[in-house]
């Protein structure tokens, strides 16, 4: 079982995320790879005080990265799309 504060690591803003907050109402965090689901729900609702409705996760798998002529990887990551209860919001996708 991972500490609250360490079960999500990070919000992702990028376009796609955006649309995703615009459409469905959908928040985009970067979370540690051993997490699971009851753990980001438990983590989000804590940190931010809101009440989740919905967990989905996608494993992003590591790429090669090469710098002139060494190569090597980046590391694996989860990615946790939480969708709250209607009225709820976080600030830091807001503004």
């Amino acid at each position: 079982m991972l500490d609250v504060y360490r079960a999500v690591v990070r919000p992702v803003v990028t376009e796609k995320s955006s649309a995703a907050y615009a459409q469905r109402k959908e928040y985009t965090f970067a979370a540690d790879p051993r997490a699971t689901k009851p753990e980001i729900r438990r983590a989000i609702e804590t940190m931010f005080g809101v009440t989740v409705e919905r967990v989905r996760t996608a494993v992003q798998r590591s790429r090669r990265k090469t710098m002139g002529r060494t190569a090597g990887r980046r590391p694996r990551w989860k990615k946790a799309y939480v969708r709250l209860k209607e009225g709820d919001t976080i600030q830091i996708f807001e503004g």
